[in-house]
């Protein structure tokens, strides 16, 4: 009588359990997607809002930087007053933030709201890890919970390319910002039911804003540091000072979280050298992969002279090839060869789409120069952040599984907005030197992104022999 009783309200768990690991899901797809959904959409929002070549890269890194600047405040904030409440607050601000973006009418406008939305992002999604770990405790579980949330990681940058190319082609780029209010709304309502209440520390323990303002400020102005050397009124002495004031943030960020009793980043740490070495990694891993993503969708569209919707569509080799390996093949590969040996074949295999796609000519084919390097991305994006991810985690102390969540995705979104940043910057202005020496249009557009390709190549490299130095497991 025991056993029958109890097995309905077992499944009853496992089923709520469930749905509440796919409302979480939808809302780390929801971050990611707008990470890229947008990419696509960029020469059109350029010409509707006035927006300069090297200025355009910031509809992007005014997202990714309020996403990894506050990531740490945010999940701090979650131990002190419960992941819940910073999930749903996290989740309203950023519906409400689309729904600006949506209706923005100027260049400015659309950076702010942007900016918003990198901060709702950045409370949701420093939490979400720490919940599935919670809904998750048995070892196989969680395992599985984690493939599907490292898919939605992985693949979603690639959706949100192809999701982009077909709204802004069909109904207009605002709406590719507007998709995500009655998603979220939705989402808010079932959160609000399915996700267990937890009880938090209690302000009284402390969060560290000044912190958080620090390595805000300091991210902000390192990528804006890199991305004005491109503008025509750029100069080195310029550049040098603001190179300094970004680091010198950044020092002051660290040595505070070295003084104070609560600190957002505890820097014990990084005395463990495979959290340390693996995060490098996954911050190499995704400036190279957000990069590359925003560099070849300007290529298909300006060189190759796709519409927003052909565009989309020509990433849709990548997204395939990434839901094959991250979901069936690498957690067998794993569980066969690790997750160092997987780590360095899917960055093996990335690396060859990379250096695919660089000798890609002006009057390129997409069969020929594009397609074949997506598949090569999607395969190798998808065994190396499942693999990447895995590592950083599991090199922590159990007691310090929040704070190496917390550390990971900082180093994703940082990685995202300093890659995008340098790609941008680097495309931009080997366009322009290319066309002061003559070049057509066409050819220096291509050279600009060429450069980018192999700049993307060097992240990767860079990557690679860093996964080579961590341990076996």
């Amino acid at each position: 009588m025991t056993t029958t009783s109890a097995t309905p309200a077992i499944g009853h768990a496992a089923r709520g359990r469930v749905k509440a690991l796919i409302v979480l899901c939808v809302m780390q797809l929801m971050i990611i997607l707008d990470g890229t959904v947008v990419t696509v959409a960029l020469p059109t929002i350029q010409e509707d809002l006035g927006f300069s070549q090297a200025g355009l890269a910031w509809v992007m890194n005014s997202y990714l930087i309020a996403f990894a600047g506050l990531l740490l405040l945010a999940g701090r904030v979650g131990d002190l007053i419960g992941s819940k409440r910073v999930f749903l607050a996290g989740l309203g601000l950023f519906t409400a933030a689309s729904l600006l973006c949506g209706v923005a009418n100027s260049a400015e406008l659309l950076i702010a709201g942007r900016f918003l939305q990198g901060v709702g992002g950045a409370l949701a999604s420093a939490v979400i890890l720490g919940m599935i770990v919670g809904l998750f405790p048995a070892p196989g579980e969680r395992a599985r919970a984690m493939g599907v949330y490292s898919f939605t990681a992985a693949a979603g940058a690639s959706i949100g390319l192809i999701v982009g190319g077909v709204i802004t082609q069909t109904i207009g780029w605002h709406w590719a910002f507007l998709i995500n209010v009655p998603i979220g709304l939705v989402s808010l309502l079932f959160a609000v039911q399915l996700l267990a209440r937890q009880n938090g520390l209690g302000l009284g323990r402390g969060a560290d804003v000044l912190g958080a303002v620090l390595v805000t400020a300091g991210l902000s102005l390192g990528v804006y540091t890199i991305v004005q050397t491109s503008e025509p009124d750029a100069s080195l002495p310029r550049t040098l000072v603001l190179a300094v004031v970004s680091v010198a943030l950044l020092a002051a960020f660290v040595l505070r979280q070295a003084r104070i009793a609560n600190p957002l980043l505890a820097l014990h740490i990084f005395r463990k050298r495979q959290v340390t070495v693996a995060n490098v990694v996954v911050l190499l891993l995704f400036a190279a992969g957000f990069g590359f993503q925003f560099t070849t969708a300007l290529y298909v569209q300006r060189v190759l002279g796709y519409d927003s919707l052909m565009t989309g569509l020509a990433f849709l080799p990548a997204p395939l090839t990434n839901a094959v390996m991250s979901l069936w093949v690498v957690p067998r590969l794993t569980v066969r060869f690790g997750s160092r040996t997987t780590l360095a074949a899917g960055l093996t295999i990335l690396l060859v789409g990379l250096l695919w796609i660089s000798q890609a000519p002006v009057n390129g084919s997409y069969v020929v120069n594009v397609a074949p390097a997506l598949a090569l991305l999607g395969l190798g994006i998808g065994a190396a952040i499942p693999a990447a991810i895995m590592l950083a985690m599991s090199g922590a102390e159990p007691g310090d599984a929040g704070l190496a969540s917390g550390l990971n995705n900082t180093a994703q979104q940082a990685g995202a907005a300093v890659g995008t940043a340098v790609l941008a910057t680097l495309a931009a202005s080997t366009t322009t030197s290319r066309l002061g020496e003559g070049a057509t249009d066409v050819l220096a557009l291509r050279d600009g992104y060429g450069a980018a390709w192999l700049g993307a190549v060097a992240f990767v490299l860079a990557a690679l022999l860093l996964s080579l130095t961590l341990r076996r497991n």
